[in-house]
């Protein structure tokens, strides 16, 4: 079970978490999860690179050691990279000192002070030590890309029915989302830009 569209009462309950930016101008912010990897990470650069957008990376550190050189290809495009555990490592069931330690793991390869629980839970213990050095990164729009049941086009739906001004929308740079990916990623886009948005990362 999960919800495309982030409720307002999660936003209460986890006040200082980011889950949008301003609603008051026309800027998606597009973030990819779970990677870097072959294939897929470089399939999204390449797509980006031709609308000439740039999208923030929630990077896992295990994949970072596995793929330095995607990785770098991230970096050199010019996008902005996150931290997203070493592990992706579920907060709800990790002890504090575990889950926080794997952070400290991926934060000696991204160097970055954006942060998203894999999942988006973790322990409000955890968010309020994490907090004190990281934007924690939530966001409002879930693809469901991840989600082998869902066909592509109901994926690209989901993007383009509840994108508005502000909105953080994230897909996933893995295997497991690659089939809606690859469909959804390019028209998204395409509309996106026909309709006047613009696109930073956070």
């Amino acid at each position: 079970m999960y919800l495309i569209k982030t409720p307002a009462f999660l936003r209460w309950l986890y006040p200082g978490l980011v889950w949008h930016k301003s609603r008051e101008y026309k800027t998606i912010y597009l973030t990819f999860d779970d990677g870097p990897i072959p294939v897929v990470t470089p399939f999204v650069l390449k797509t980006l690179k031709k609308f000439n957008i740039k999208a923030t990376f929630f990077c896992i550190g295990d994949n970072i050691r596995k793929h330095p050189e995607i990785f770098q290809a991230v970096i050199n495009d010019g996008h902005r990279v996150g931290n997203h555990t070493f592990n992706h490592l579920r907060g709800w069931d990790t002890e504090d000192s575990v889950y926080l330690a794997n952070v400290e793991q991926c934060n000696e390869l991204t160097g970055s002070d954006l942060f998203r629980p894999p999942h988006g839970r973790a322990k409000k213990s955890q968010l309020s030590i994490l907090k004190e050095d990281y934007s924690v990164i939530m966001w409002d729009v879930l693809s469901g890309d991840f989600d082998s049941q869902l066909n592509p086009e109901k994926c690209l739906k989901n993007v383009l029915s509840n994108t508005e001004n502000g909105s953080i929308v994230v897909f996933h740079d893995s295997l497991k989302a690659f089939p809606r990916l690859e469909y959804a990623l390019p028209k998204a886009l395409e509309q996106w830009v026909d309709q006047g948005y613009e696109f930073d990362v956070l």
